[in-house]
């Protein structure tokens, strides 16, 4: 196989997140202000006022993105520390919240930016719809199927845009693939094999003293009621599961959905595998080891593993296509100079602005996903990764899940969204939420 690419460096978007909060991003202030001047539509005559809930890690990013798209005037989250950090990275313009119900309550505030732990994300994304504001909410969307099938019924009832984070969508490698893929350049796709990374080990933690600038029982919302752990918080809630679901819905639900994009299809069958760590109040929950295999309506088969090299492979009768976010590789790319593919067949989506992709990194893709959020706003269009398409994904995702817990074969019914005859099965669908923190 031969590559298109070398990896982008990623030292700008590595010092823009680094330490979690907004400050540290004024450094990429002027390169943000010249991609999103590329970006921003040219027929916008406002600019569009953002709140921001939940400002570590992601969020701090695309608080930082939709800044140069329009004007951040509220932000929110229940660590003073990180709140009062990023109202100083905007001067004195926006005004602070502990609660996201007061920043919702702000009419002033167009759309909203939620860059919660996951299982906030549901919750806030229905009040803030409900409050008439658009959202622009992180990956994963839920943190159950049900979460995504109430949040449909939110969406439709309020008509109000909804992109989920899930920029990989706008990114030219991977929208590339995807378009070589479903135009056949591969022959018909047979196999999917798409890789992670593992999730992370740690404990038992000490129990500490709750930081005085925390609230955490308000933090940890429909998830039960534990005694605090600096573990539990902040950027590692990811290894716990009372509040994510691990590198199969972090990770997850950035490459099973490129993956599920290109089969065009929904999984009838899944089964895992995965070595689980021993039971502790104290320790990450998620597992050790772990592998999917699904099958797919239209025959694929997809299989979702923690080793080997991030990114997907699509093989195919003819051919097979290799994707990352550094790396687009195989034979169909050295054909596609020479025959390149017919725009009136390609199109996954009218987006027109993607960069070339011996040009995008991180950062020009993020610009490229919020620029087509704002794009959205203004002209009343569905976005490309809207709720529909990405509810799919990461219910995939939970299916992987569901299935590494119950350590058999299941059978998935797409048009029911319930397991064939396995009520002990679908009752992983759902989980008990804690009184005063319901999602509805």
């Amino acid at each position: 196989m031969s590559t298109i690419n070398k990896r982008i460096p990623r030292r700008d978007i590595l010092r823009f997140a680094a330490g979690g909060t907004l400050a540290t991003g004024m450094a990429c202030a002027d390169r943000l202000s010249t991609l999103v001047a590329a970006e921003k539509p040219h027929w916008l005559n406002e600019r569009l006022a953002f709140g921001g809930i939940g400002l570590r890690y992601q969020g701090s990013v695309d608080l930082q993105v939709a800044n140069q798209f329009g004007d951040v005037i509220a932000v929110c989250d229940v660590d003073k520390n990180v709140r009062d950090q990023a109202k100083a990275s905007f001067g004195s313009r926006p005004k602070s919240y502990q609660r996201y119900q007061d920043l919702l309550a702000n009419k002033n505030i167009d759309a909203v930016i939620i860059g919660t732990p996951d299982h906030w994300h549901v919750k806030i994304a229905a009040d803030a719809l409900r409050a008439g504001k658009n959202v622009y909410v992180e990956k994963p969307l839920t943190l159950t199927v049900a979460e995504g099938k109430f949040l449909r019924r939110v969406v439709k009832e309020t008509g109000k845009v909804l992109q989920v984070g899930s920029w990989q969508r706008s990114d030219s490698r991977f929208r590339l693939a995807v378009e070589m893929v479903r135009a056949g350049r591969i022959g018909k796709l047979k196999k999917v094999e798409v890789v992670l990374g593992k999730n992370k080990t740690g404990g038992p933690f000490e129990y500490r003293k709750i930081p005085g600038s925390l609230d955490w029982n308000f933090w940890q919302g429909q998830a039960p009621q534990r005694r605090y752990l600096e573990e539990r918080c902040h950027y590692t809630f990811r290894w716990w599961l009372e509040y994510s679901g691990g590198q199969m819905t972090d990770w997850g639900c950035h490459h099973v959905d490129i993956a599920q994009w290109a089969i065009d299809s929904l999984p009838v069958r899944i089964q895992g595998k995965a070595k689980w760590p021993k039971p502790d109040s104290r320790s990450f929950n998620v597992p050790i080891d772990f592998f999917v295999e699904y099958e797919f309506a239209s025959g694929v088969k997809m299989t979702v593993a923690d080793s080997g090299r991030n990114g997907i492979m699509f093989t195919g009768e003819r051919g097979r296509i290799f994707v990352n976010r550094g790396t687009i590789a195989g034979k169909p790319i050295e054909e596609l100079a020479k025959r390149p593919l017919p725009r009136k067949d390609f199109q996954l989506y009218p987006f027109d602005n993607l960069k070339r992709p011996e040009r995008a990194g991180k950062l020009e893709s993020i610009v490229n996903h919020f620029g087509n959020f704002v794009d959205c706003i203004a002209r009343d269009k569905l976005p490309i990764s809207d709720l529909e398409s990405q509810h799919r994904s990461t219910t995939t995702c939970h299916l992987g899940n569901i299935a590494l817990r119950q350590k058999r074969v299941l059978h998935w019914d797409a048009a029911k969204e319930k397991f064939n005859r396995d009520v002990e099965s679908d009752k992983l669908l759902e989980r008990e939420q804690r009184k005063g923190f319901e999602v509805n």
